[in-house]
C-alpha cells in the first residue's frame, strides 16, 4: 500500500505538468457555414451562449443585424440556425438578442468598472477579444484574461 502511494506521489504530478489546460465554460463546436458567414464579421460566439430562442430571433432578423444587413441564402441560414439551436445553452431568461444581456454576462462581468468597457482598446461590451485573448477560439476562461490599459 504504501509503496502504490508513494508511485502514484511521484507521477501524478508528472501527468498534471502535461494535461490540457480546464476547458472553457463555453468549448467552441463547429459548423462550417457559422465559420465562414459569422466568424467573417466578428468573433465566433459560441452557441452555449444563448438559448434556442435567441438564436432563433438572431436568425430571423438577419437583415437587420444590428445595424447592418447580415442576409444570407435560405438553406444557409436555416442550416445554421439549425446548428446554433442544437448546440445552444440553456433557456430561462427570455430570449435576448446580445449576449451581454444574459444573467450569466452579467454575473460573470459585474466586477467590472464601467469606465474599463470605455477604453479604446476595449470599445464595448461585445468586443470579448479585448480582454479574452483566445475568444476566437471559443475560450473565455479566466487563465488567460488581460483586461487592456
Amino acid at each position: 500500500m504504501t509503496r502504490r502511494l508513494l508511485l502514484l506521489l511521484l507521477v501524478l504530478p508528472a501527468g498534471l505538468g502535461l494535461a490540457d489546460p480546464p476547458p472553457s465554460a463555453h468549448p467552441a463546436r463547429d459548423n462550417a457555414a457559422w465559420r465562414r458567414e459569422c466568424g467573417g464579421c466578428h468573433v465566433l460566439y459560441p452557441p452555449a451562449m444563448l438559448p434556442a430562442a435567441s438564436w432563433r430571433r438572431l436568425m430571423e432578423g438577419l437583415e437587420r443585424h444590428f445595424g447592418s444587413d447580415a442576409g444570407l441564402a435560405e438553406p444557409e441560414r436555416r442550416e445554421i440556425a439549425r446548428w446554433l439551436a442544437a448546440n445552444a445553452g440553456p433557456g430561462g431568461g427570455g430570449a435576448p438578442l446580445r449576449i451581454t444581456e444574459t444573467a450569466a454576462f452579467r454575473h460573470e462581468h459585474d466586477e467590472i468598472a464601467a469606465a474599463v468597457w470605455k477604453r479604446p482598446a476595449v470599445g464595448s461590451r461585445a468586443n470579448c477579444q479585448a480582454c479574452h485573448r483566445h475568444a476566437e477560439r471559443g475560450r473565455f476562461d479566466e487563465t488567460a484574461l488581460r483586461i487592456p490599459r
